[in-house]
This record gives C-alpha cells, sequence and structure tokens, in this order.
C-alpha cells in the first residue's frame, strides 16, 4: 500500500512528493543512515491509535545515530512529536507500519558526519495472510553479516542489501521468505524479523551473539511468553538442524508481526500447520499491541488523547 500523503521532513510536515533529498547525499552514495519500523495500531472501541513501545524504539534509533558517528543525535522528544504530528496530519485511525529514517544529508565524501536529515512516514497495514496462515521459508546461501563487518545491532539502510538479497533468492526459489545462518553456521534471523522455536514446551531463540538485530519484538515476545503463558524460554546458539525437529516455529518483527513457520527447505516444521502455541502467543500479543489487555499498558503510547 502507498506511504500517506503527508509526511514529516526535519521536523516539518510536509506532502509526500516534497520529501526528498539529493541525489549526491550521504545516505544515497554511501548508505549512511539508520531506520526504525514501528507500528501503530487502531483500538475502535477506544477511539485511540496506540504506537507501540515508541521510547525503545527512539533510543535504538539514537544508538544507531551514534555508532554511525553522526554529528547529531536528535533527543527523544523531537523524534517523538515528529512522529506523532505525521500521524495526526493523515488523521490515520487504522492499523498502520510506521517508518522512521535518520539520515546523512548534504553533498560531501566518504567520512562526512553531517548534516544530519529525519524523515517519518506511515503505511496503513491491514491484518496479513502470513500471519492468519503462516509462511514456507528457506535456509539462505547468503551467511548472515556479522559484527565485524557491519553492526547487526544497528538498522543501518546498508545492512539490508545482506537481507535483500537473501530475500530475493527465496523469493525466486518459491518461498515465502528465509533463514539466515551465522558465518559459522549458526541460525541467525530471517530477512526481516527474528526466530523462535518451540520444542517439547520450551521457547528457544538465537542469542544477542548469533548476529541478530536486538529486536523489541523479540523482547516482547520473550517478556510475555514467560510472564502470561510460564513458558521457559532459552535463548542460546542455535544448530540449523535443530529446526527441522522443532514441534512450533515463528519469527517476529514489527513489521511481520507474529508468522508461524510451517516448513524449512520443504521439511515440514511440527505438524506443517501453526502450532497451539504459536497461536497462544500470537493471541497475547495482539491483545497487548492492540489496547485490549491492560498489561504493560507502559508499553502503548497515545496518539490522540496524547496530543
Amino acid at each position: 500500500m502507498p506511504t500517506s500523503p503527508m509526511m514529516s521532513l526535519n521536523g516539518k510536515i510536509v506532502p509526500y512528493d516534497q520529501c526528498t533529498v539529493h541525489a549526491f547525499s550521504g545516505v544515497v552514495k554511501y548508505g549512511a543512515g539508520v531506520f526504525e519500523g514501528l507500528r501503530g495500531y487502531w483500538n475502535a472501541e477506544r477511539g485511540e491509535m496506540y504506537v507501540f513501545r515508541l521510547h525503545e524504539h527512539l533510543e535504538r534509533l539514537r544508538y544507531g545515530m551514534r555508532v554511525l558517528r553522526f554529528d547529531t543525535v536528535f533527543d527523544e522528544a523531537f523524534m517523538a512529536e515528529s512522529l506523532l504530528s505525521m500521524i495526526r496530519a493523515n488523521d490515520l485511525r487504522e492499523n498502520v507500519h510506521l517508518r522512521m529514517i535518520a539520515f546523512l544529508d548534504g553533498d560531501d565524501e566518504l567520512a562526512a558526519t553531517g548534516p544530519v536529515g529525519l524523515v517519518c512516514g506511515a503505511v496503513p497495514r491491514p491484518p496479513s495472510k502470513a500471519v492468519t496462515d503462516g509462511v514456507h521459508i528457506a535456509t539462505s546461501t547468503y551467511a548472515r553479516l556479522g559484527d565485524n563487518m557491519l553492526p547487526p545491532r544497528v538498522k543501518a539502510t546498508a545492512n539490508y542489501v545482506n537481507n535483500r538479497a537473501a530475500e530475493m533468492e527465496s523469493r525466486r526459489n518459491g518461498y515465502q521468505g528465509v533463514l539466515m545462518l551465522t558465518e559459522r553456521g549458526k541460525v541467525s534471523e530471517g530477512s526481516g524479523a527474528c526466530f523462535f522455536m518451540i520444542r517439547n514446551g520450551v521457547l528457544h531463540t538465537p542469542d544477542t551473539s548469533s548476529d541478530i538485530l536486538e529486536s523489541i519484538t523479540r523482547d516482547t515476545m520473550i517478556q510475555l511468553a514467560r510472564e502470561k503463558l510460564g513458558l521457559q524460554v532459552l535463548e542460546r546458539t542455535i544448530d540449523r538442524h535443530e529446526v527441522y525437529a522443532a514441534d512450533e516455529a515463528f519469527w517476529c518483527g514489527s513489521g511481520y508481526e507474529v508468522q508461524p513457520i510451517l516448513s524449512l527447505d520443504r521439511l515440514a516444521i511440527g505438524t506443517g500447520t501453526p502450532g497451539p502455541l504459536t497461536r497462544a502467543l500470537q493471541d497475547t500479543y495482539f491483545a497487548t499491541v492492540e489496547g485490549r489487555s491492560n498489561d504493560h499498558a507502559n508499553w502503548l503510547t497515545p496518539v490522540w488523547s496524547g496530543a
């Protein structure tokens, strides 16, 4: 779906076609940008939209700006108002995928650190069929980038050339997604989501030394699994062939939400259908992000009552 007609550029609301950067800017020439994908959920009963875990997303964006050595790291209040004012300018009262990019502007050489810009936009997002039906995925031939190559903990735009190559390979081969391994051959993550599997009632996920993004949705799922479902959660190194033995599997992210994984490399995961614990985790997740549960209300930033 297209991006909403009004966007925020450096704190000002502008029409979509005026939200531009130069072709020779640092973000175009060198991939010098960091971004965040967030979700806004419309609660019709309350007449309110909630942005999920806004604080955590903005702090991760600020971290990325520091790691990329930008000479300006925007404060949280400025970025939050840029995002929320854009939502209000579009009068959005539906589920949306929110996108923020802090980028190197100007026309300078490789080691430039400024000037720095900020853009915010929104894309309406109805429920995904992948969430309800699940996906069939493949193991990528492309290794997930390592910490001594580029910073996997940072959502740097340049990092996603790696993800895009893996995703395009899987699509060409008839799959709906891809699981990436580290250079050591251990499970890392999908091209845009963190991986979980369930074996004997225990939830397993690759640890932070497996070249993963330190995902906010991943942290959400770990907390909800422990608190609401009483599941044991193990963060550890996972071998690729362990996945074939899983009873259930899913991946999650702000864009992906929670998607059941039905098969890997044309081998069924469990029964080859969304499993009961995956469904329970989905239900708990959506009740939380949509504001239908009072648990973790501090994770929800209201758009309209906060205006």
